[in-house]
Parts: structure tokens; C-alpha cells; sequence
């Protein structure tokens, strides 16, 4: 029996690809490239020695979803296709919501088709939208402030109502805080389009001379240094989440929801002074003004997961900025064209 990974060579998929092989499970990947590359499938086999089935295909293309389960032998899906973006996400909702939502609509269709009731979906810390206190728990209120998070809470919501029509299912929400770093191979890392969205990349883009400064939006938070705290999370120790939500999957049915972090807070500055140390040498940044919308502080309270998954993260700070330094410095054009 295989596990289907969708989204499997994506950032956080091709680092679960990796551990779920590394561990000897058997692994389907179905990708439309929209945001990775085909490559990314040799530099699995080079770090595991291992092949992995894969299947450009579309979650909104149903008969090609129904190609893969008819060709396999699926018996869980860990989810990860989805348009991503914040801020594409609020120029184009009509496709965040298209694509997003009528995908995983079809993945559930034709997953249940095939009497295949498992599923870990990736989920993100959007969903709590503006938490009024941290650390964050599963039961905080939940809102979101853009259509990306929107889409993450709206399918939350559809996987909860598909288990009360039919108790069979066993669903894994497993709601992400920040993920950062890199495999330490160097091989597969972050590798975003255009110019990165997200703190590190830019950071590390930054480092070896791609631009030319970090801005730093705001340093008169409520914080020890005044920039925003989040709750970064190696890719790595994120990866191995979703094994153990697997297995967990595997003897419970039901719903259930883990935040997915560290449980500490790291500023901004806290992020470019570790990746300094990671290379040895200054990163130039500016302060500017605050971002309409940001907040703070963000972490998780990650208890849940350590107590029913039996998981926790292992890697600090220190590890997730050498290994995304490592990865920059070897893939300067990331997987390139």
C-alpha cells in the first residue's frame, strides 16, 4: 500500500517525501509543478537512493486523480497542493478559492471512491488570524485575514463535515507555524518564485548578494528587541510531523487538529543574527515602517502534538539558519530553469 503526496515536490512536500522514504513507506507524487520543479524528483533519489512514482497531474483535473488511484494502491494521502501566496491570494481570490478548494474537493471524491479514508492536510497557523494572547492552542477562536487563509480554514471545515457523514475517516489537520531551513544535503530547499515573500529566503538571498538589504518592517513592537516574533520551524522537523500523523491516522478515526510548531519565539533580528553566524559575516538591514495587518507575536503551544503524536521539534534556531544557508550557497538559482 502507498501513501499519496500531493504537492510532493513542493518546499514542505519533497522534505516528507524524503523522510516517509528514509523511513521505508512506499510513496505516490502527484504535482502540477505549478510551483516546484521536476528536478526536484532526482535529488530525492540522490539523498534517499530511492525512485519515486510520480504523476504530473491537476487536482482539478478529476479523471487524472482517478488515473492514480486506479494505478495504485493508495491507503493515505498526505495533502499538500494549494495555490500559497498572502498576497496573490487577496489579487486573485476567485482562483485561491477555484483551485484550492475545488481541488481538495476532488482529491476527497475520488479518495473515497476508492474506500481511502486517511488523510494529514497541510493547514496553517492563518487560521487563528490576529490570536489575541499567545502561546496559540488549538481551541483559540479562529478567523483569517486574507482568501489563502480563508481557503485553509474553509477545507479544515469540509474534511470535519465529510467525517460526520461518513465515521470511517480518519482526518489529520496539522495547522503550520512558519517553516524555514533546508535539507542538510544542500539538495532540496526553499525555492520561491520571483522575489521571496517570506522572511529567510530573502534573508538568505540578501547574504550572498542577490539584493542589496533585509527591509525590517517595524521595531517598535511589544517585543525584547521591537521587531515581530514568530514561531519558525525547520522544514525537517516539520516533515517528521506528518509520519507520526500518519501513524496516528492509521489507529484512530476521527478529526484532530495540532499546531505544528516550536513553541518559541524568534524576532526578526534574531532570524538575520543567526544566519550572520551561519555565514560568517554581516547581513545589511533597514528599518522601515510597519505592515497594515502584522501583529506582535505568534507562536504555538505545540503540547498536543507532543503528547498525542509523540512528536516535538527537534532543531533551534542555529540549525535551521546553516542549513538554509548551506542550500543558498550551493542552489544560488535555486533549482534554476
Amino acid at each position: 500500500m502507498a501513501i499519496l503526496v500531493t504537492g510532493g515536490t513542493g518546499f514542505i512536500g519533497s522534505h516528507t517525501v524524503v523522510q516517509l522514504l528514509n523511513d521505508g513507506r512506499e510513496v505516490v507524487i502527484l504535482d502540477n509543478l505549478c510551483n516546484s520543479k521536476e528536478c526536484v524528483l532526482d535529488r530525492i533519489k540522490t539523498i534517499t537512493g530511492k525512485s519515486v512514482k510520480f504523476y504530473k497531474a491537476d487536482l482539478l483535473n478529476i479523471e487524472e486523480i482517478e488515473k492514480v488511484f486506479e494505478e495504485n494502491e493508495i491507503d493515505s494521502v498526505i495533502h499538500f497542493a494549494g495555490l500559497k501566496a498572502v498576497g496573490e491570494s487577496v489579487a486573485k481570490p476567485m482562483w485561491y478559492y477555484h483551485n484550492n478548494i475545488t481541488g481538495t474537493l476532488n482529491l476527497c471524491k475520488v479518495m473515497s471512491e476508492h474506500n481511502c479514508k486517511r488523510i494529514v492536510f497541510s493547514s496553517s497557523a492563518t487560521v487563528y488570524g490576529k490570536p489575541e494572547s499567545v502561546p496559540i492552542n488549538e481551541d483559540f477562536p479562529l478567523s483569517t485575514t486574507n482568501p489563502y487563509g480563508e481557503t485553509k480554514l474553509m477545507i479544515e471545515r469540509i474534511l470535519s463535515d465529510i467525517f460526520v457523514s461518513d465515521n470511517e475517516w480518519s482526518v489529520s489537520i496539522l495547522r503550520y507555524f512558519n517553516p524555514i531551513g533546508a535539507h542538510e544535503s544542500g539538495l532540496i530547499g526553499e525555492d520561491p518564485k520571483g522575489i521571496p515573500n517570506n522572511l529567510l529566503p530573502y534573508v538568505a538571498r540578501v547574504a550572498f548578494g542577490k539584493y542589496d538589504h533585509v527591509n525590517v518592517f517595524g521595531n517598535d513592537y511589544a517585543t525584547p528587541d521591537g521587531t515581530g516574533v514568530r514561531d519558525y520551524i525547520h522544514v525537517v522537523d516539520l516533515a517528521n510531523a506528518h509520519l507520526k500523523a500518519l501513524d496516528r491516522a492509521a489507529l484512530v478515526k476521527g478529526v484532530e487538529r495540532f499546531n505544528i510548531g516550536t513553541g518559541k519565539g524568534y524576532s526578526v533580528l534574531d532570524i538575520i543574527h543567526a544566519f550572520e553566524k551561519a555565514i560568517g559575516h554581516e547581513i545589511k538591514y533597514v528599518i522601515c515602517e510597519r505592515r497594515p495587518g502584522d501583529i506582535d507575536e505568534c507562536y504555538a503551544n505545540p503540547t498536543k502534538a507532543a503528547e498525542i503524536l509523540g512528536w516535538k521539534a527537534i532543531y533551534d534556531i542555529d540549525k535551521m539558519c546553516l542549513d538554509a544557508a548551506n542550500w543558498q550557497k550551493k542552489n544560488p538559482d535555486g533549482y534554476g530553469e
